[in-house]
């Protein structure tokens, strides 16, 4: 069986601090990626999400919501900051609310940091992911100190630093895409055998 529908991503903005980046570094990304047709985005904001401040089974309208779209995904893109060589808690609580809405698809890492550029926050992302049954794809995009180096209106100064960001976007999301049509495929695939042979 094969769906030819574009692939859905839901891009998780994982910072919910007061005064955060995110939001330039997030409308960055999406006005790059929103160009593609290939894909739909679904943004997921942790700081607008009405996720429950404890840990709880209970399914409330919030936890709902966003169960539901994380599961409609085809794949994700985690936006995330570093946070004292890590990500942020409001990012792991989120994820550790779900579960089999990540299993079996692919996602990749927009990051942003100091002299790290927000990777090492990343590498433990991955190893996370992994307890989830997500696949964390190799290309990053990743923005170092940038702070300085984008303007008032959202777009960096710099030519050439344009330029290398927007081809990591590219190289990212075409990897993404490739792993996202392979394992939906998958995934229909496993389910159509499971009907047959219940």
């Amino acid at each position: 069986m094969t769906d030819t529908h574009p692939i859905h991503i839901a891009v998780i903005v994982g910072s919910t601090r007061e005064g955060r980046y995110a939001d330039v570094i997030a409308d960055w990304f999406l006005a790059r990626a929103g160009q593609r047709t290939d894909i739909t985005i679904d943004v997921l904001d942790l700081a607008r999400i009405e996720l429950p401040p404890t840990f709880t089974r209970s399914r409330t309208p919030g936890l709902t919501d966003f169960l539901d779209r994380l599961g409609a995904a085809d794949a994700f893109v985690v936006i995330t900051p570093e946070y004292n060589h890590s990500y942020p808690a409001s990012l792991k609580h989120a994820v550790d609310f779900a579960n089999i809405e990540w299993h079996r698809k692919p996602l990749a890492f927009v990051s942003y940091g100091g002299v790290s550029g927000g990777l090492r926050a990343v590498e433990h992302l991955r190893q996370v992911f992994a307890e989830r049954h997500a696949f964390g794809i190799r290309d990053t995009v990743s923005f170092h100190n940038p702070w300085p180096q984008f303007g008032e209106d959202g777009e960096l100064r710099d030519a050439a630093a344009t330029a290398a960001a927007e081809e990591a976007v590219r190289l990212m999301l075409d990897d993404l895409v490739w792993w996202a049509t392979a394992l939906r495929a998958a995934r229909l695939a496993a389910a159509s055998e499971d009907a047959a042979a219940a």
